[in-house]
């Protein structure tokens, strides 16, 4: 199921500098744009979604850091998959008014927002129960039994300047703990994003609204 893999435990993994990946991954942090790659504790927080297991997968990643890689949610993380411009105004709320987000990454013109392992069965429920639940564009929700493609650890040499081609982090993973948002925190973005978006369409006026029935001049062709 997994492309790159790591035979160790979920949230006790130590980087072994036999491995070339973490020797790459600790190369030339300065200077890097670290928002965009991940780092060795990132990586590692990665591979915890497996498990035990997947060492011959683990070549395949060592070889080709520049590659994206499928694995499980429902263990380290799950997904909420959204349309990319709703998704900025989710990570806007996060970041002005919230406590910010955990790793996000887009792919395939869709936002994923890595959240905390119960996010995916928990916030449908929360969106049907909330007075704002309709207005916000239905999330698709990546949970346990579900796989997301996950973007390599690296930008890829071969992306030109028009942008990458493929999967790509907005927010690496950094961290072998990072904080992730829960479903009450994801709603709660949502349901305000939804608000500043309605918000903004409401035209106030200091006028009262013009009557229909009344008798309009044009005061231009006056003399």
């Amino acid at each position: 199921m997994t492309t790159w893999l790591r035979e160790e435990t979920s949230h006790d993994i130590a980087p072994d500098t036999s491995h070339d990946i973490f020797r790459f991954l600790r190369e030339g942090d300065e200077g890097r744009h670290q928002t965009a790659r991940v780092t060795a504790d990132g990586a590692a927080w990665l591979t915890s979604a497996v498990g035990a297991g997947g060492v011959a997968a683990l070549g395949r990643w060592e070889a080709r850091p520049d590659s994206p890689a499928v694995l499980p949610c429902g263990s380290a993380f799950d997904v909420v998959n959204v349309d990319p411009v709703f998704g900025r105004r989710i990570l806007g709320r996060l970041w002005e008014e919230g406590p910010g987000s955990g790793p996000v990454a887009v792919h395939r013109g869709r936002m994923m927002l890595f959240a905390a392992p119960g996010t995916a069965q928990r916030l449908p429920a929360l969106l049907d129960w909330e007075e704002w639940g309709e207005a916000v564009p239905r999330p698709l929700c990546h949970g346990l039994g579900d796989a997301v493609t996950v973007p390599p650890l690296a930008p890829s040499p071969r992306s030109d300047a028009s942008g990458p081609s493929g999967p790509r982090w907005l927010v690496a993973p950094d961290t072998r703990h990072p904080w992730l948002p829960g479903p009450e925190v994801v709603l709660w973005a949502c349901v305000r994003a939804v608000r500043a978006a309605s918000a903004a369409d409401v035209r106030v006026s200091i006028f009262p609204p013009a009557d229909p029935g009344a008798n309009v001049y044009d005061v231009s062709r006056r003399r």
